[in-house]
């Protein structure tokens, strides 16, 4: 049995869609400003780290 073409749908009114967008809710991410977002140099040969592990998993 053949599968049918999934339903494509098409944003027509974009002043809408972008005012539902914005009425879904914020997310706000605090960061400690202690935080190392460079990473020590390592003092060995080749490519150094540029970010920190912290900054990495953030």
């Amino acid at each position: 049995m053949p599968r049918s073409a999934p339903t494509r749908y098409r944003t027509r009114n974009w002043s809408a869609y972008n005012a539902a967008l914005r009425e879904r809710g914020s997310l706000t991410v605090w960061f400690d400003p202690s935080t190392p977002w460079h990473a020590t140099p390592s003092g060995k040969r080749g490519g150094q780290p540029v970010y920190s592990d912290a900054a990495i998993q953030a």
